[in-house]
């Protein structure tokens, strides 16, 4: 999706994990391996980006993990937490606020949606993660070994 924002843009992106390894995919503009993931469009909340993008991504339907508050019956939604957010400059002139959350999914056949550009992808394990020939930049190594921390094996 195109910017919504000549400034700033909102993302949302899951780190995905099935049984000892979490999916990253290489950045089709930066060349760099990041979490599937992209803006958030009007009239979506990040938790629901943060599905949308990973299934037209990857193709893989995932569950997002956390708690979220009941709703309340007012009509309000709550919404659920990502697991960490960060503020970065995604070109010298352009900001995005990335919100991050924890994901899993039954299957590693990852299956594109027929309209996504397509890129690298691959199932990184811990040690994997730490392998300097990939070049994962790292805050996505610490996003990524948090997420195998929390849900290896689940």
């Amino acid at each position: 999706m195109p910017h919504l924002h000549e400034k700033m843009d909102f993302c949302a992106d899951a780190l995905i994990v099935n049984g000892d390894a979490v999916l990253l995919r290489k950045h089709d503009k930066h060349n760099v391996w990041l979490a599937p993931g992209g803006h958030i469009e009007i009239g979506e909340d990040p938790a629901e980006t943060a599905v949308r993008e990973a299934k037209e991504e990857t193709g893989l339907d995932v569950t997002l993990v956390g708690d979220r508050l009941p709703d309340l019956g007012d009509g309000d939604r709550e919404i659920l937490p990502p697991r960490f957010m960060n503020r970065h400059f995604a070109t010298p002139t352009h900001e995005h606020v990335s919100f991050y959350y924890f994901a899993t999914s039954s299957t590693r056949n990852i299956a594109p949606a027929a309209e996504e550009k397509e890129v690298e992808m691959r199932w990184f394990t811990r040690e994997e993660l730490d392998d300097p020939s990939y070049g994962i930049w790292p805050r996505m190594v610490r996003y990524a070994k948090a997420a195998l921390d929390e849900l290896a094996g689940a």
